[in-house]
């Protein structure tokens, strides 16, 4: 049993900006690992590390082990040895938050990556709560959205709210997919978070793939994979936070999030330093509850009242589709899209794989001629992936199945359906029409 015998509430004081300011002393450094005494602080609050020689860190509280803290810094501890000062940072959990966040990039402190001013906020919210909102008061999700994308429109079906995710292995075309998401999804606002990727792919994103058009209706949150782990986790909080801040005012917002692996690594490095056991391919136990927490953010407000449409992207490494991460979403997600590096390696464009990829919310947003032909699509496309080899070595004989005899057929025009230019967006309504002419041939 701990007794820190009323340190917390003076610690708690200093936290809030209110009270005298407690300092403590840094005493160790275990690889990502700094711990100081003499200081007590929640977690999630920011301690600034000040060195003999006026060499100054911020850190973040991981954890705590009697009247030890765990503090994981920001950046590099250069010039911070044994004895350096430890104080607790006022306020460092809220951000502030307001409309002028809109066409922005930021990191996951809210601090401006453009060479822009600090947007301005109306609102002080907290970094480390989140807005939940009770399971109970939720409202349903029956309306479709238009993605704009011929695939996702015509066959995976999307409501407003609905949580997906999007499992690629690398270089498949998943960022180029999700600039079209930006572009043609009809969403008030779209906010982004790019998180653990390269630099460049960061730049290239925005100044390419999203465009002076994609970029003034969306939030960008960035956070490569250079800097810290506790930023990189601070950018995936930011951008659901800012979600949510939207949502709470009647918006219908897209949230792609880039991506949830590199959230998950980012946990992973954290919860190693701070001591958590590995357990399924060295991710200790807090990533699998963090990342439903996280996913569980997103969805329809209060009383059908805005929404968060969330797409996460997901890497199966190597390939993997059996990667504990990949589970995970796959359990807690309403769906996903599957990219194929066999269909990118034949440069068809988005490389999306009906085979193995679902929207769980489809029945409920269709009608039922729609959706008898829609599955009668996804049939047919699978039945012929399966029977490939026979096919092409001319093992099939015409006439022994009439439903392949149909796939065979059919093949070419819906090779053609499922690609898309990037630069162009198919409405919903008339994506749907091309799918019921295509199934009577």
């Amino acid at each position: 049993m701990l007794d820190f015998s009323g340190e917390v509430d003076r610690s708690m004081a200093s936290v809030k900006g209110a009270g005298p300011e407690r300092l403590g002393t840094l005493v160790r450094l275990v690889g990502l690992r700094l711990e100081a005494r003499g200081v007590l602080a929640p977690i999630g609050s920011v301690c600034e590390i000040v060195g003999q020689d006026g060499a100054r860190v911020e850190a973040e509280v991981v954890g705590f082990s009697d009247k030890t803290l765990y503090l994981m810094p920001f950046t590099e501890p250069l010039g911070i040895g044994p004895g350096a000062t430890v104080r607790v940072v006022p306020d460092s959990s809220l951000v502030s938050l307001g409309p002028d966040l809109l066409g922005r990039v930021i990191d996951g402190r809210g601090e401006p990556l453009d060479n822009l001013p600090k947007p301005r906020g109306v609102a002080k919210l907290s970094l480390t709560v989140g807005l939940p909102v009770n399971p109970m008061e939720r409202g349903p999700i029956n309306q479709i959205l238009d993605v704009g994308v011929k695939a996702m429109n015509g066959l995976l079906t999307m409501g407003k709210g609905q949580r997906i995710g999007l499992v690629a292995g690398s270089g498949v075309g998943k960022s180029v997919l999700l600039g079209m998401l930006t572009r043609f999804t009809q969403a008030d606002l779209v906010v982004i978070g790019l998180v653990g990727e390269r630099g460049r792919e960061v730049q290239a994103f925005i100044a390419e793939t999203l465009g002076k058009e994609g970029l003034a209706k969306s939030v960008v949150v960035a956070a490569p994979a250079n800097v810290s782990p506790v930023l990189r986790l601070k950018a995936a909080n930011m951008t659901h936070l800012i979600a949510e801040y939207f949502r709470d005012q009647g918006k219908d917002v897209l949230m792609l999030c880039d991506s949830l692996t590199r959230v998950a690594h980012a946990q992973r490095e954290i919860g190693l330093a701070v001591g958590e056991p590995p357990t399924a391919k060295g991710y200790p136990p807090s990533v699998f509850a963090l990342l439903p927490n996280l996913i569980e953010r997103a969805g329809v407000g209060r009383n059908g009242r805005g929404s968060i449409t969330a797409i996460y992207t997901v890497l199966a490494e190597g390939d993997d589709g059996n990667d504990p991460i990949v589970d995970i979403a796959r359990a807690s997600l309403d769906g996903q899209v599957m990219l194929s590096r066999k269909l990118a390696d034949a440069a068809h464009y988005p490389a999306i794989d009906l085979t193995g990829s679902i929207s769980r919310l489809a029945q409920n947003l269709l009608n039922a001629e729609d959706l008898q032909t829609a599955n009668r699509f996804r049939r047919l496309w699978s039945l012929y992936q399966q029977n490939v080899d026979l096919i092409q070595v001319g093992a099939y004989v015409k006439g022994t199945n009439p439903e392949l005899d149909d796939a065979i057929r059919l093949r070419p025009l819906m090779e053609n359906f499922l690609r898309q230019d990037w630069q162009m967006g198919f409405s919903e309504p008339q994506t749907r029409t091309d799918v019921r002419q295509l199934m009577m041939g």
